[in-house]
């Protein structure tokens, strides 16, 4: 969906304008190149001058594809003062905050340290981008909760960052994205997970990455759609990794989040994992439940792109299925795939549903119940 979407006339409202609302996905960014520079030490930025970053794959800064706007945003997301679009807290309040009533917005910041083969730089600047989203975010809007930016190819680096921000309560989850050099269960990301689960977060898997790997098992696809139904793919190899790989039996309070790859596929994975496994468990023994069951338990949804079939019942089906407690809702502003508040949900949905669905659910799951 998109936020034309306003103007569809065969879709009732699913939220009354006033109702408040947790807006899971957020995506702030900086206004300048050079902005985090006073959260980085000075070797840093002769580093950065000299030799820029060395990631993974060549376009850091930036999907593989080009999009049709820069960096996925809507056109009317730029702030009149100028810089790229989520730069400015003062228009985010005007233009998201504030007219959709939303309480309490998580930031997943995109442009950061992750995937950069300089394991030292890496973590210098996911740690500068976690002081930043204190210092111009959540420090200026007690609405806003950030996410703890790690190093994710390097376990330990970044368990010692969660560690460090563990106690503090402007940040709300642990973030990673969904592609990396290996799949998420694999035991080099292990020591992120045992942090998570000790210091009482949850861990945001979200879409897109740079792992140097193609999004598809057989190469790289023609065209930027292929990148955005292929999120789903990328997240789906990652859920299975982490439940195979036995990452809930050896942490079984870590909860996850998978962010914006849909959900309508949750079913579909569970059911082909679960007929697998009950013909292959003795290859898993460490998997000691269904996979289906580990999933229900331990994993959430956010819900944008919010799967829009033409018979809505069948959105109510899947959803019965994933469990009205474990969606959060979320719109990815300001990107331009941006799902309006008010036109997310079909007509006849309980109120204690939707209350959980637009609230609830992210306030018990973030601890802020």
């Amino acid at each position: 969906m998109n936020v034309q979407f306003r103007d569809r006339p065969d879709q009732a409202s699913s939220v009354d304008a006033k109702t408040a609302i947790a807006d899971c996905d957020i995506h702030p960014a900086r206004a300048t190149r050079t902005e985090l520079y006073p959260y980085l030490a000075s070797r840093w930025h002769d580093h950065l001058e000299t030799y820029d970053k060395h990631p993974y794959q060549g376009m850091m800064e930036g999907p593989p594809y080009p999009k049709a706007q820069p960096n996925a945003s809507r056109r009317d997301a730029y702030p009149p003062e100028g810089g790229p679009q989520g730069s400015s807290l003062s228009f985010m309040q005007q233009q998201h905050l504030d007219p959709n009533h939303v309480v309490l917005g998580v930031l997943n910041p995109l442009a950061t340290g992750q995937g950069i083969r300089n394991q030292d730089l890496a973590a210098a600047i996911c740690s500068a981008i976690n002081d930043w989203q204190i210092e111009k975010w959540t420090s200026k809007d007690s609405r806003l909760k950030a996410s703890i930016v790690v190093a994710n190819e390097d376990g330990p680096a970044a368990a010692a960052e969660i560690r460090k921000r563990g106690g503090d309560k402007n940040f709300v989850q642990v973030l990673l994205l969904s592609r990396n050099v290996e799949p998420l269960g694999q035991r080099r990301y292990w020591p992120i997970y045992e942090a998570a689960e000790e210091v009482g977060l949850p861990v945001g898997v979200h879409a897109f990455g740079f792992g140097g790997n193609p999004i598809t098992a057989s190469g790289w696809p023609s065209y930027y759609i292929e990148e955005m139904v292929g999120h789903s793919q990328c997240q789906q190899t990652a859920l299975a990794s982490i439940v195979l790989e036995g990452v809930f039996e050896r942490h079984p309070k870590l909860k996850m989040i998978m962010i914006e790859a849909g959900f309508g596929w949750a079913p579909s994975l569970s059911w082909r994992l679960d007929k697998s496994w009950q013909r292959l468990r003795s290859e898993v023994p460490h998997l000691k439940r269904p996979p289906s069951e580990v999933i229900r338990d331990h994993i959430f949804w956010t819900t944008q792109p919010m799967e829009d079939p033409e018979r809505r019942d069948h959105l109510l089906d899947v959803i019965d299925w994933v469990g009205w407690d474990k969606l959060l809702f979320a719109t990815d502003y300001p990107h331009w795939d941006f799902d309006e508040p008010s036109r997310v949900l079909p007509a006849g949905v309980s109120d204690a549903n939707r209350e959980a669905f637009y609230l609830n659910n992210a306030w018990k799951l973030y601890g802020m119940a």
